[in-house]
């Protein structure tokens, strides 16, 4: 086929797992632990015996721009960690190694229990079964511990012996270890059945070679072979669309078995290991409190790190272009896109890895001011990397209020016009260049400058998960809303230790037995950051209800005056006089307009009011939405 860098044969399994026992096919160094379980070696094993197709294989030819660490396949012997690898298995290492463990090693295997449990298992054919058509194959295929012998009633009663070959040959029992080399174990079983009265048994063994064993012999897997031409792009691919049997691995593992190749631990820089933290744990522990499990940056992810060192790799190389006269399309892009992970050398970014970091630590100390402390109401984990990278570009000088105050009306821009939804990783690099560029004076970035805020979407702002409704949350909280019974502000400490989350104003079920529509009573209008006291307090009252509650007080709340409890009202840009009289229609017009100001305010413009609606209807979960 012209252009294609791969080919397509069926290979012999004997070959392929004698290969991975020389060391001929290894596997990239990024690939996960082997981890089978004891049933999905059986039904492999059964598959195999029956010439059924267990799936295609895909490896790399070594030798070109890829260049991953190998290491040999697990089991294999010392000669094989030694060998320079032909290939390399990027799909189908599970499977490989499961039957070279259970085939050709010819050693007990460690496997794992259907109840987790990680035990050592010799694996066995029962013959008499698997001549019986009505047997399920995988039921004739026996796993017996190390020492070869089952017990039952708590190790007292012996179920079945294996121990020696004898003992297999009595009990009919083929050992799976020698299913490519049979003529040993067959010589030994005919001379223990040997005799005409014991014929049958020796012509069922001949059946079952043939029917089972010549299975294994002449049995051939298909392989996808990329060529060594393959780019690094089309490997990450590979494992993003093609490696469906387990987690798909990223760039970050990609691009840890690259720097592995030069003796880089990138693995252990995330991870840490037992003599230190590493950086996903010193980015989770930023601003953890002790009532939070994780900081605002627990989400933060290894390929967001590295997507935030690649805009300065990046950077750095387009300014080097310019000082070298070039123009245009002559010029390198500043992206941290998923190639220019793979392109990120190790040298860059043992540069830039502290100064990224120290960004990171920046961003969420920006986000807590913006009241916005826990990773679940965080609107878009994608405008962190955008904030992370800014704040380790400008460093010290986001200290300057005016500069502060521009990068505040740019985040709550992307958050309102809900940028950070598609198009991320353009959006990400537009930012990282423009957003710099506007804070020492220059041009709006786009992000700023093109975002419009339609006045009728709060509306249908009723998914908890939608990044405007956790941004209406995070806005009422920076601008002091009192909590209705404490009158407590919503500051970190009061956040986590009173469990303060978005709840209704006017009662769900008040709602309901008023014949209102979720879509209207579920939207951001008629909800408030509050308490989990509070909210118990309001239960499914009519507002006029339980704000006389609130007034009255009990034996564990005092009363509240009702000046005092209007202005707590009033901090959540509520009108008293109309949730006081139920009237649920006029207090969500009286209360869009308000929030809108607030909007108008945090984004530093005026919203869209005009006829023209916007394409599409929104799809959300009612479920998810009611808060």
């Amino acid at each position: 086929m012209p252009g294609s860098t791969f080919q397509t044969n069926p290979v012999d399994l004997h070959r392929l797992l004698d290969e991975c026992h020389r060391g001929i096919i290894q596997l990239p160094d990024f690939q996960r632990s082997w981890v089978w379980d004891e049933d999905r070696i059986k039904s492999l094993i059964a598959s195999i015996s029956r010439a059924f197709p267990v799936g295609a294989l895909m490896s790399l030819d070594t030798g070109g721009p890829v260049s991953f660490k190998p290491r040999p396949i697990e089991g294999a012997p010392q000669v094989a960690k030694s060998a320079a690898p032909r290939s390399l298995l990027l799909d189908g290492q599970q499977r490989m190694t499961s039957l070279y463990q259970v085939t050709l090693r010819g050693k007990v295997v460690e496997t794992v229990t259907p109840k987790k449990k990680m035990v050592r298992r010799w694996f066995y054919i029962d013959i008499g079964k698997a001549l019986d058509e009505a047997v399920n194959r995988e039921d004739a295929v026996i796993g017996v511990p190390e020492d070869k012998v089952e017990r039952t009633n708590f190790g007292r009663e012996v179920v079945r012996d294996l121990s020696t070959p004898e003992k297999e040959y009595a009990a009919l029992m083929y050992p799976v270890c020698q299913v490519f080399d049979w003529d040993k174990w067959q010589d030994g079983f005919d001379q223990h059945w040997a005799g005409d009265q014991h014929r049958a048994v020796r012509d069922d063994f001949r059946t079952f070679k043939r029917q089972v064993l010549e299975n294994f012999k002449y049995y051939r897997v298909p392989v996808i072979a990329l060529d060594r031409s393959t780019t690094k792009e089309a490997v990450c691919v590979v494992f993003e669309k093609v490696n469906t049997g387990g987690k798909p691995l990223d760039a970050f593992e990609l691009v840890t078995a690259m720097y592995a190749a030069s003796g880089h631990e990138l693995r252990k820089d995330w991870f840490g290991d037992e003599a230190s933290k590493g950086r996903q744990a010193r980015l989770s522990d930023t601003l953890r409190f002790a009532d939070s499990d994780a900081g605002i940056l627990a989400s933060v992810s290894n390929t967001d790190f590295l997507q935030a060192v690649s805009l300065f790799y990046t950077r750095e190389r387009r300014r080097d272009a310019e000082k070298d006269g070039k123009q245009g399309k002559e010029l390198p892009t500043i992206t941290g896109n998923r190639q220019a992970l793979l392109d990120l050398p190790l040298d860059a970014y043992e540069r830039f890895e502290k100064q990224v970091e120290a960004g990171f630590v920046r961003a969420a100390k920006f986000l807590h001011r913006l009241h916005i402390y826990r990773n679940f109401d965080l609107p878009y984990q994608s405008q962190v990397v955008a904030l992370a990278a800014i704040l380790a570009d400008i460093g010290d000088d986001e200290e300057h209020e005016g500069i502060r105050s521009k990068l505040v009306r740019w985040y709550w821009n992307g958050v309102f016009g809900e940028l950070y939804g598609s198009a991320i990783e353009s959006r990400i690099a537009r930012d990282f260049v423009e957003v710099p560029a506007w804070l020492a004076g220059g041009a709006e970035p786009s992000t700023v400058s093109e975002t419009i805020f339609r006045a009728d979407r709060l509306k249908t702002m009723r998914m908890r998960l939608s990044a405007a409704y956790k941004g209406v949350n995070a806005l009422l909280m920076k601008e002091d809303a009192l909590d209705f019974r404490s009158g407590q502000k919503f500051d970190h400490t009061v956040f986590f230790g009173e469990n303060v989350d978005i709840h209704h104003i006017f009662p769900q079920d008040w709602c309901k037995k008023a014949g209102i529509k979720p879509q209207v009573y579920d939207s951001i209008i008629n909800k408030t950051p509050l308490s989990y006291r509070t909210n118990r307090i309001i239960g499914g009252d009519a507002p006029s209800s339980y704000i006389a509650r609130l007034e009255q007080g009990n034996a564990s709340t005092p009363a509240i005056p009702s000046e005092r409890l209007d202005t707590f009202l009033r901090s959540h840009l509520i009108d008293p006089a109309l949730l006081r009289a139920d009237r649920f229609d006029q207090f969500m017009e009286s209360r869009q307009r308000q929030l809108l100001r607030l909007i108008e305010q945090a984004m530093g413009k005026s919203a869209y009011a005009g006829p023209f609606a916007e394409e599409g209807e929104d799809v959300e979960d009612e479920a998810a939405a009611s808060a």
